[in-house]
């Protein structure tokens, strides 16, 4: 394998640390092998997931430490005032109630498994990282169960090159 080939690999890696499920077929234009295309994205998914997961954490508990600095350093940067806003958040527009009813709804009908299963797919893999870290951290094996989710997917994309070699 050529350094082109090389470069080639390392680019879907890190396309699918971010956006999963559109780098399988990328990979298979740009002209990588299937079995090589199938181990890149699986692992850039899995890596990603790892990242994102853990990056997370820290913007989180930066965020809820120095909250007000990152407000102020944000209405001086972009020479806006947030005041206005965060004012507004104390009384509950039905906007924001609408919303929040409706990101329940979807929890309780889908919650942790559907985050599981939609973040290689639907979701992109920083998204999916962050929401299960911002609301389920507190589970077991949630690592395991993504990891799980990103195999079964890659599982999923090897059947579809064994049984339809002429579209791939």
């Amino acid at each position: 394998m050529n350094l082109f080939g090389v470069v080639k690999l390392i680019h879907v890696f890190l396309l699918a640390s971010v956006k999963y499920f559109i780098t399988f077929p990328y990979a298979l234009l740009i002209g990588i092998d299937e079995i090589q295309a199938i181990v890149a994205v699986t692992f850039g998914g899995i890596f990603g997931f790892f990242f994102f997961y853990y990056l997370s954490s820290v913007v989180i508990r930066f965020l809820k430490k120095h909250k007000d600095q990152f407000v102020r350093l944000v209405c001086r940067f972009f020479k806006v005032d947030l005041s206005r806003f965060l004012s507004r958040s104390k009384t509950k527009s039905s906007w924001s109630i609408k919303k929040r009813r409706m990101f329940i709804r979807f929890r309780d009908q889908y919650g942790f498994a559907g985050i599981i299963v939609t973040t290689p797919i639907l979701l992109s893999i920083p998204v999916g990282a962050f929401l299960l870290n911002r609301y389920y951290s507190g589970r077991k094996y949630v690592m395991a169960y993504m990891t799980l989710s990103i195999l079964g997917w890659a599982l999923l994309f090897s059947a579809f090159v064994v049984l339809f070699p002429k579209v791939a």
